[in-house]
């Protein structure tokens, strides 16, 4: 009797814990899910590649040589506007193409120089700026997006529900309600990084933009001195 109750426990069988990959989740949503999360994937790819893309962009324009604007002083000061004009082509930055051309308008009167510098600033701004938009557009749309997918999963769980007249299987209806709220997840998880990545490349822009502000006071500064 004994030896058949041990072997009897010996064959009993061990519960087994059920594991679910990262990518089995997010695509076990049906059809309707795995659109979802793969439109998520696109905008996440298009947020980095923006990103990523933007802050080479900024910080290549961020590289001034912090002696640029004592040479450009010395250059106009002494006459010498062929050389500021080099200086400005050597550098190559917004900064630089800004006072450029408030140099090709020396000899104007300050206000059309002044009105120069401003119109030649906006458009170093927008090219700063290119794509950042859609980073913001990204971040608010994702979750919605995201949260579509939970809502959608959510009427297809309840529709499953109501036509077996309430006797669907729990297990099944609460399967089909957590895979769908993965689409929030990735949504929000997609916004969240998009909203930083938007963020981070503003305050980068920002800080460009207050140097070709303080550039054009110093070179209007300049230009006001008594010879």
């Amino acid at each position: 009797m004994l030896a058949y109750f041990q072997e009897a426990t010996e064959n009993l069988e061990e519960p087994t814990e059920e594991t679910l990959s990262l990518l089995s989740l997010l695509f076990s949503g049906g059809t309707g899910g795995t659109v979802i999360i793969l439109i998520l994937a696109v905008l996440l790819f298009a947020a980095m590649y923006i990103y990523f893309e933007r802050l080479f962009a900024i910080k290549g324009a961020n590289k001034t040589d912090k002696n640029f604007m004592a040479e450009i002083r010395d250059a106009v000061s002494n006459g010498n506007i062929e050389s500021a004009k080099v200086k400005c082509a050597q550098e190559n930055t917004p900064v630089a193409r800004l006072t450029a051309k408030g140099i090709s308008r020396i000899g104007h009167p300050l206000e059309d120089i002044n009105t120069a510098i401003e119109n030649a600033g906006k458009l170093e701004v927008y090219a700063l700026e290119k794509n950042v938009a859609i980073l913001a557009t990204i971040a608010g749309a994702a979750p919605m997006i995201g949260f579509l997918g939970t809502v959608i999963g959510m009427v297809l769980a309840f529709h499953e529900l109501a036509t077996t007249s309430g006797q669907a299987e729990m297990g099944l209806l609460a399967e089909g309600i957590y895979t769908a709220m993965t689409t929030t997840v990735a949504g929000l998880v997609v916004g969240i990084i998009a909203y930083m990545a938007y963020n981070h490349l503003v305050v980068k822009t920002d800080k460009i933009v207050y140097q070709m502000e303080a550039t054009a006071v110093d070179f209007l500064d300049l230009l006001n001195e008594p010879t």
